[in-house]
């Protein structure tokens, strides 16, 4: 649910605050660091089963009814192996993979490793058009670009129908938003094929309106929007089971697009939550590294991910701006490449343009900071990098948009969010400074915690695998043996 802006201000009070309700103020954080160390240790190793009780009730019925994100289930392991065809967009390769690539890898990596044969139909992610075959155990990856570098359709569907006829057919088949298009679903045996929709038009005419009030944009934008959010509510009913990865997103295919409700779902996605670690060790070097004060009075802030104007890097360089005239002790860390980087080094001693990060070096980034600011002007999908610096132990600043307020920031114990303007972006960054760093280590512990119940890649797959599962037989739909976290449950999976 949404929730009003930075209205933890009032939690800490200026230096007139007593001594006693300070006093207080460190015991009981001491306190909630412990338990909640505690909690995130020890709950990484519990396998026992949860038990249900009244806050935390059996799911009954058939789970083509639950509205929940999959990722909330209590799922323990299954036995049966799957065989399934992926199509995806593009495939990591080089060493700076963008988000959906990274995704792809995370997932399909993850249910390999749990035994499934995973085969992905796709092309590399630089655009070349090589053309090769590599597996890694389970996991078989094929290249077939055409031409200009993306998916040839035809080419893929060859080796899909040679691959099928091997061994045994596909149990299903799973497309990342349309690399395969709506008119080629008729060649996918008895249709048993779902798509997952990271961005849906209908999200896409959101973010071309907010950047229209935002930027003074031209509305042709606007005006060619409409079309393609008709066609796309036509042809959607072509798949068979559609997967959302926002609650909002959910929402919008039922009521607006009228698809049947028993067709839509909502899985989360995930990251690798071995390699997002809470670090401060590493923090502390890439400080060092990257020349970033470290005297205990600065607040560091950082962004990631392309520096394009859609991404919201106009309405930050200008809150920025302002805001450092405010509080000269702020810093900001900007990561990425893109046209918004030399502007950002306009901004003088109080930034550091870092340029683009490899994956290797992104959780030293995240435990840099002191809280993580997503400025996107686009409230389509989730953004990886919101929770890869949850998992980090970061609070974030983020756009109140429903697919972020509904699905991953949903508490004001997990940062902040503003309106998709200069002035609310100001009001907010104002906030974080003044509520300062142990308020945001209490967020940041809880987005952890939170993070770990939801966004893990072994939680993701658990849910994906378990939802081929039921795909393939429904009996397993009605089982009744599933339990429905709370937030912040993560007993049942070993990370």
């Amino acid at each position: 649910m949404a929730f009003k802006n930075h209205s933890s201000r009032t939690m800490f009070s200026s230096s007139s605050t007593s001594f006693s309700f300070r006093f207080t103020t460190i015991i009981t954080l001491a306190i909630f660091i412990f338990c909640s160390s505690y909690y995130i240790l020890f709950s990484r190793l519990d396998c026992s089963p949860v038990t249900s009780s009244p806050g935390n009730p059996p799911f009954a019925g058939d789970l083509r009814d639950l509205t929940s994100p999959w990722n909330k289930l209590s799922l323990g392991p299954i036995s049966e192996k799957l065989k399934l065809a992926v199509f995806c967009k593009s495939w990591p390769v080089g060493s700076i993979p963008g988000g959906m690539e990274r995704h792809a890898y995370t997932l399909y990596t993850s249910l390999a490793s749990r035994g499934h044969e995973i085969h992905v139909f796709t092309v590399s992610s630089d655009r070349s058009n090589r053309e090769e075959y590599y597996n890694r155990g389970d996991l078989h990856v094929y290249f077939a670009p055409n031409e200009h570098g993306t998916l040839n359709h035809s080419q893929a569907f060859e080796i899909f129908h040679k691959i099928n006829g091997l061994d045994h057919p596909f149990d299903y088949v799973h497309t990342e938003s349309v690399s395969l298009p709506h008119w080629r679903v008729k060649m996918v045996p008895n249709g048993d094929i779902a798509v997952t929709w990271h961005g849906i038009w209908y999200e896409i005419m959101h973010s071309n309106l907010f950047q229209e009030l935002s930027n003074d944009r031209p509305i042709s934008d606007l005006q060619q929007t409409m079309p393609r959010l008709v066609d796309e509510i036509r042809f959607f009913p072509k798949y068979k089971q559609h997967i959302c990865i926002s609650n909002s997103a959910r929402e919008v295919l039922v009521n607006i697009y009228q698809l049947p409700k028993r067709n839509v779902h909502v899985i989360v996605n995930g990251v690798d939550q071995t390699k997002f670690v809470y670090s401060p060790e590493s923090g502390a070097r890439f400080r060092v590294k990257h020349g970033v004060p470290d005297n205990g009075t600065f607040i560091v802030m950082g962004v990631s991910g392309r520096l394009v104007r859609d991404k919201g890097h106009p309405l930050l360089y200008e809150a920025f701006a302002l805001l450092v005239k405010m509080h000269p002790q702020v810093y900001l860390l900007v990561a990425g490449s893109g046209p918004w980087g030399k502007r950002y080094a306009e901004l003088g001693e109080n930034v550091r343009v870092l340029g683009a990060l490899k994956p290797e070096e992104l959780s030293g980034f995240y435990n840099a900071l002191d809280v993580f600011v997503n400025p996107t002007l686009r409230p389509q999908g989730l953004d990886l990098t919101i929770i890869e610096a949850m998992q980090c132990v970061k609070p974030v600043v983020v756009p109140n948009y429903p697919s972020i307020v509904g699905t991953v920031v949903v508490d004001e114990r997990f940062g902040y969010t503003f309106s998709p303007n200069v002035r609310s972006l100001v009001e907010t960054l104002d906030s974080v400074v003044r509520d300062g760093s142990i308020v945001l280590e209490m967020k940041g512990i809880a987005c952890k915690v939170y993070a770990l119940s939801m966004f893990t890649a072994t939680r993701m797959a658990s849910a994906y695998e378990r939802f081929f599962m039921c795909m393939k037989n429904e009996r397993l739909l009605y089982s009744g043996n599933y339990l429905l976290l709370s937030d912040g449950e993560d007993q049942d999976l070993q990370d």
